[in-house]
């Protein structure tokens, strides 16, 4: 898997704790990685990095990613080949809670791990993660490409189109002469994923888990909104695919990509809802509608166009919706309902993602 270029390397994971950056440990650590983690807190309760018990398996700091001076020590002491930044406060409506610790977070914290970068001497490549929600969502029904323009309507959005514009700055002020930096970069963006062992609050499955595992419908605000539903594998294939790809062509750097499904995965919440029940067989309706009106903007329509990935990269998303639906309510139903080794479970589902790659004859399998 990425022509093995991750084992043994040193690759340190912002938002190591949170539920994509736990997920691309342990599938780092499979891949023979030595991981390592920055993080300011456990995000949510139950945690998966608690859960699995990922402390245990790489070195972690607990650190706050606006803090400039630790941050910047701990890249100089670990000196890491790759360092992916998915350090964020994600969610839409914190962001209206607390639209200043959203930005300093988003922009301050990608800010300093840019500017630790700046003044390394080594090599090192590193994956600046964002959000699809980074692009000004005007609602049409085509994809966004990289070129098109970023901003948004509410703060979250305003805070990810700002981190792409500050990691464009920096790549042309500072990265892009090879010559004078050690250092590759690429940003990459994404969203609408869901699996196993996410917990966040207002997120619709984790909303739905707690529902369900209480014999409760969940209530959902927007029943049609329309997403292109993913798997948290599909993105971190890509965020890898691209890191291997990166170190070695220097035509990637500076770049942005997409990574997102196909068209078939677009449905709406309901659907989603819906489709994921029949894992639980449920007595009860899945799901119902609030009369109320949401409180804040929600976009009804977002989808990514992902050519620039499949023609540089040739990256293709690897699960069919009905996986991505088995994939995501198995592995709740196991953690809530069954006595599993959960760590396990997981990295058999990482292996079983693997294999349908493999199959496919998708290019990062080799």
């Amino acid at each position: 898997m990425f022509n093995n270029n991750f084992k043994d390397k040193k690759v340190l994971i912002t938002g190591n704790t949170g539920f994509k950056g736990s997920w691309l440990s342990i599938w780092l650590i499979q891949l023979g990685a030595k991981v390592y983690g920055i993080s300011n807190d456990i995000p949510t309760k139950p945690s998966m990095f608690e859960k699995l018990k990922l402390r245990e398996k790489l070195s972690h700091f607990n650190v706050d990613v606006r803090n400039y001076s630790d941050v910047k020590k701990i890249i100089n002491d670990i000196k890491p080949d790759f360092i992916f930044h998915m350090a964020a406060q994600p969610i839409v409506v914190r962001s209206y809670q607390d639209p200043l610790q959203t930005i300093s977070t988003n922009v301050i914290g990608t800010t300093n791990i840019l500017e630790a970068l700046r003044e390394i001497n080594y090599r090192c490549t590193a994956i600046i993660i964002t959000s699809d929600k980074c692009y000004d969502n005007i609602e049409w029904i085509w994809g966004y490409k990289e070129s098109d323009h970023l901003g948004g309507k509410d703060i979250y959005s305003g805070s990810k189109g700002a981190a792409e514009i500050i990691f464009k700055s920096y790549y042309h002020s500072f990265f892009k002469d090879s010559s004078k930096s050690n250092v590759k970069l690429a940003s990459v963006r994404a969203g609408n994923v869901i699996g196993g062992g996410d917990w966040a609050d207002y997120r619709i499955v984790p909303d739905c888990m707690r529902a369900w595992v209480k014999k409760k419908s969940v209530e959902i605000r927007n029943p049609n909104a329309t997403r292109p539903w993913q798997h948290v594998l599909e993105p971190l294939s890509g965020y890898l695919n691209l890191a291997n790809e990166l170190e070695k062509d220097l035509s990637l750097n500076g770049q942005s990509f997409n990574f997102g499904p196909t068209s078939e995965s677009s449905k709406t919440v309901k659907n989603l809802l819906d489709d994921l029940s029949k894992y639980w067989n449920l007595t009860h309706s899945p799901s119902t509608c609030p009369n109320e009106i949401p409180k804040f903007h929600e976009a009804g329509l977002l989808k990514l166009n992902c050519d620039k990935a499949l023609f540089y990269l040739k990256w293709l998303p690897t699960l069919e919706y009905p996986k991505l639906i088995e994939f995501t309510s198995r592995w709740y139903f196991y953690f809530y309902n069954e006595e599993q080794n959960m760590l396990k479970f997981t990295f058999d589902q990482i292996n079983e993602y693997e294999k349908i790659a493999v199959k496919k004859g998708i290019k990062w399998t080799k």
